[in-house]
C-alpha cells in the first residue's frame, strides 16, 4: 500500500475519528430504542440508529479512497509495534462501545427519568458530532477535497436534525419525570408576593369604584362650583323673606 501524503493522512485520521464515534453509538442507540416507550422517541431513535449505520458505511468508504483503513488510528504502521498498538486502540474502542449500552440501560430510578437521561447523552453525542464533521469539512475545503468536504457537510445535517428533535424533546421527559416522582401536592404553582399585592391593589381599585356609583349603577356626580343643590320647585331664598314680611303685617 502507497504511503499517505500528508494531506490525505490528516483527512483519513479525521475521518477515522468520525467513523469511530458513528460505529460507538450504534451500540448505545440499540440500547436506548430497547428502553424506549414513548412511540414517537422511539421511532426517531430508529430512524437515526439506520442513518448513523450509513454514516459508518460512507466514512469507510471514503477512508479507502484516500487509500486509508477504517479504524481509530492507520494499522498499516512501519513497525510492528505501532501496529500492535494501533489494533489495541482499535479493540479498546469496541470494548468500551460495547460497554456504554448496558451502563446506560440501567441509569436513572423510573421510566421517565431514565428516558430523560439518555436524551441528554444523546444530545451531547450529536454537539460532538456536529463538532467533528465541522472540523473536516473545513479541514477537506482548506486542501481542495469536495467529496470529503460534501461528506462532512451532508452528514453534519443529519447530526443537526436530531439534535433538534432532542432539543425540543428534553424539557418533554423533564415534565413527565416531575409528573411521575413528585407529589401533586409539591407542584401546585403558589402566587409570588409580588401577585399578591397586584391582586390586592386591584380589589382596592374596584370597591373604591363601587362606592363612588350611584344607586342606578352611574358614577356620582360632583357639584360644580356655584351651582346650587335646590330641589326643582322649592322658593328661592328671596321669596321666602318676602312671603315671611307680608305675613308679619
Amino acid at each position: 500500500m502507497a504511503e499517505l501524503s500528508v494531506r490525505d493522512s490528516k483527512l483519513v485520521q479525521y475521518l477515522n475519528e468520525a467513523y469511530s464515534k458513528e460505529k460507538e453509538l450504534e451500540t448505545a442507540l440499540q440500547a436506548h430504542i430497547g428502553m424506549t416507550t414513548r412511540a414517537p422517541y422511539r421511532k426517531r431513535l430508529q430512524r437515526h440508529l439506520t442513518e448513523t449505520k450509513r454514516h459508518a458505511r460512507e466514512l469507510e468508504r471514503r477512508i479507502r479512497r484516500l487509500g486509508g483503513s477504517a479504524h481509530i488510528a492507520p494499522i498499516d504502521a512501519p513497525d510492528p509495534v505501532a501496529k500492535g498498538a494501533s489494533a489495541a486502540v482499535e479493540l479498546g474502542t469496541r470494548a468500551i462501545a460495547a460497554a456504554k449500552g448496558p451502563l446506560r440501560a440501567i441509569r436513572g430510578t423510573g421510566e421517565q427519568e431514565k428516558m430523560l437521561k439518555n436524551a441528554k447523552s444523546e444530545y451531547a453525542d450529536e454537539h460532538e458530532e456536529i463538532a467533528t464533521y465541522t472540523a473536516i469539512e473545513t479541514l477537506a475545503q482548506a486542501v481542495s477535497d469536495d467529496e470529503t468536504a460534501k461528506l462532512a457537510r451532508a452528514i453534519r445535517r443529519e447530526e443537526e436534525g436530531m439534535a433538534r428533535f432532542l432539543e425540543r424533546l428534553i424539557p418533554t421527559l423533564a415534565k413527565a419525570v416531575t409528573q411521575a416522582e413528585i407529589p401533586a401536592s409539591q407542584r401546585r404553582s403558589k402566587a409570588t408576593p409580588s401577585r399578591r399585592r397586584r391582586s390586592t391593589s386591584t380589589s382596592r381599585t374596584l370597591a373604591a369604584s363601587r362606592r363612588g356609583a350611584s344607586p342606578r349603577g352611574g358614577r356620582g356626580r360632583t357639584a360644580q362650583p356655584g351651582s346650587s343643590s335646590r330641589r326643582p320647585g322649592s322658593p328661592t331664598p328671596a321669596r321666602s323673606r318676602a312671603s315671611r314680611s307680608r305675613a308679619r303685617a
